[in-house]
């Protein structure tokens, strides 16, 4: 149980990803405050905040629902005030709420990209600085955030420049954070998996099912993410990690049980080149 007593802050905890961490660290005694704006589910999405918070209730965590749309600084505001109201503090936050769009620049709409910067790069900032001065009380506080190596590739820059500039300024923060909070003992790091992971935005925005069971399941990024954030924080900082790196570091290498359909070729993910 290495997280009794630890609370955590979690972007876009909703579904996916962000509430597999969730729920991997509420298995291990977290309290968990789960940010998103889905309080109504969307069929094509399914999740909500109080879905993800019955989901940590039930694997024996605490949860927290809160909603907030974190390109609103007010709101990103309260819900910190909330949870360290409820929980008394905060020791680790996961910024993992991202928008997409795989569109060049002359078919991404001005609208849009403004939408994937204020999430990825502003909502992520903000959230980060508000939860700073609590991590700070922290005995282990860890920044993670769910981005990218920095791959300058232009296989990678070309064809989604819009998108790929988020996620890198997201993972340039990881680096920035690791050096500026190094001193408070605060770690930053990264996190970004070696295949796409079966998610709703696997499905419905990028390839389907057909997609999908080429992926790897959630669990493999959540399980990645408690080894992190178990490490002591003043030594494991400043890493932008892959999923599979870090459980081969645990000697964890057959990872055939993490794939959606075992058997079949997976596909890699966007940055990844292995």
């Amino acid at each position: 149980m290495r997280f009794t007593g630890k609370t955590a802050f979690i972007t876009g905890a909703s579904r996916g990803i962000g509430e597999a961490i969730a729920v991997r660290l509420a298995s291990e005694g977290a309290n968990v405050v789960v940010i998103g704006k889905s309080v109504q589910e969307d069929p094509r999405l399914g999740g909500t905040i109080h879905s993800a918070v019955a989901r940590v209730n039930e694997a024996g965590g605490r949860g927290l629902a809160v909603q907030a749309d974190i390109r609103d600084e007010e709101q990103i505001i309260a819900a910190v005030q909330q949870a360290v109201s409820i929980f008394g503090g905060i020791d680790i936050l996961v910024n993992n709420a991202s928008a997409i769009s795989l569109a060049g620049t002359t078919d991404m709409e001005t609208k849009r990209f403004d939408l994937i910067h204020d999430i990825n790069v502003r909502g992520t900032y903000l959230v980060t600085r508000h939860c700073i001065p609590f991590l700070k009380r922290s005995s282990n506080p860890h920044i993670l955030t769910l981005s990218p190596p920095i791959n300058l590739n232009p296989l990678w820059l070309g064809p989604y420049i819009g998108y790929t500039m988020s996620k890198y300024n997201m993972s340039m923060m990881t680096l920035g954070w690791s050096e500026e909070f190094r001193a408070d003992g605060i770690a930053a790091n990264s996190l970004w998996p070696v295949t796409t992971i079966d998610t709703a935005a696997v499905r419905n925005l990028l390839g389907g099912n057909s997609l999908a069971v080429r992926s790897r399941k959630p669990s493999i990024v959540a399980d990645s993410a408690a080894f992190i954030l178990a490490s002591p924080s003043r030594t494991c900082t400043g890493n932008l990690f892959l999923d599979e790196d870090v459980l081969a570091s645990h000697g964890i290498t057959d990872l055939t049980d993490y794939a959606v359909a075992p058997g079949n070729e997976l596909q890699m993910d966007l940055y990844v080149e292995k």
